[in-house]
């Protein structure tokens, strides 16, 4: 997935980011360089978190292997509906 960081230059001459589809990943760098090595560790972060919470919300979800699934589509070409069959190890 891509993200967007919105950048500004604080007072100290730092640049402080903050990114667009998790607005709780906040960072700072003294360059750009180490802003988003800094940014890339705060979505990381803030996705393991959502996730725990996640986990912790839906403690009854159990996982289960899907041997094979059946997906319907429709052609824009000939109209026709066809059929895929997809095997996941």
């Amino acid at each position: 997935m891509k993200y967007t960081i919105y950048i500004e230059t604080n007072e100290d001459g730092w640049l402080t980011g903050q990114c667009e589809q998790l607005p709780q990943a906040i960072s700072q760098g003294e360059n750009l360089d180490d802003l988003m090595e800094n940014m890339k560790d705060a979505i990381e972060l803030v996705l393991e978190y959502q996730r725990e919470k996640f986990i912790e919300k839906y403690k009854t979800v159990k996982e289960y292997s899907v041997k094979n699934l059946t997906i319907r589509h429709e052609t824009t070409r000939s109209n026709k509906a066809s059929q895929r069959k997809r095997v996941f190890a």
